[in-house]
């Protein structure tokens, strides 16, 4: 017997099988069924056509894929979609309320702090959670902090001078 002779039935590990999960997207609930390995940055961009988001690196490196997961930044292209069932997730498009931008969001306008703006939801996000924190009173240590987000740009003083901006202008209890 050839091997095209052969016959080949090929079945998927049940491992494999999609996962149903929810996420609470932007502040509603959103179900969707993902294989195990799909990213989170994945499942926003691919599943919930949420393209705010932005692939740069899919290595953890860039900073572009920024979201806040119950709050906290981190980068989407790291992160199994299938860890975050019941997650609160928020992208840039989330951040908006009432037909009203973000104080980062409008700060990033008011300051030019995008060139190409490809970084920017990524900029915008993690500046919110670094604003969350609580950690960053000074110009050097926001720099710090928002150094896992690169801008290729190089519009860092406009982005910089727009989270000053947004800090002052954003009252503590609001950040929370």
């Amino acid at each position: 017997m050839s091997p095209r002779d052969a016959q080949t039935i090929e079945v998927a590990p049940e491992w494999a099988a999609a996962t149903r999960i929810t996420l609470r997207l932007n502040g509603a609930a959103r179900e969707l069924a993902v294989e195990p390995w799909t990213t989170l940055l994945d499942a926003l961009r691919e599943h919930l056509d949420l393209t705010g988001t932005k692939k740069g690196c899919d290595h953890g490196q860039c900073g572009a894929c920024t979201v806040l997961v119950d709050g906290v930044r981190i980068v989407s292209c790291l992160t199994l979609a299938v860890m975050k069932d019941g997650a609160e997730v928020t992208t840039v498009e989330g951040l908006a309320r009432d037909g009203a931008l973000h104080p980062l969001q409008a700060a990033f306008v008011e300051h030019d702090a995008f060139q190409c703006g490809y970084c920017t939801p990524g900029q915008i996000c993690s500046a919110v959670g670094l604003m969350r924190e609580g950690r960053a009173r000074t110009a050097d240590e926001i720099r710090e902090l928002m150094s896992g987000n690169l801008c290729r740009c190089g519009a860092y003083p406009n982005i910089l001078a727009a989270i000053q901006a947004a800090m002052r202008a954003t009252p503590e209890a609001a950040r929370r």
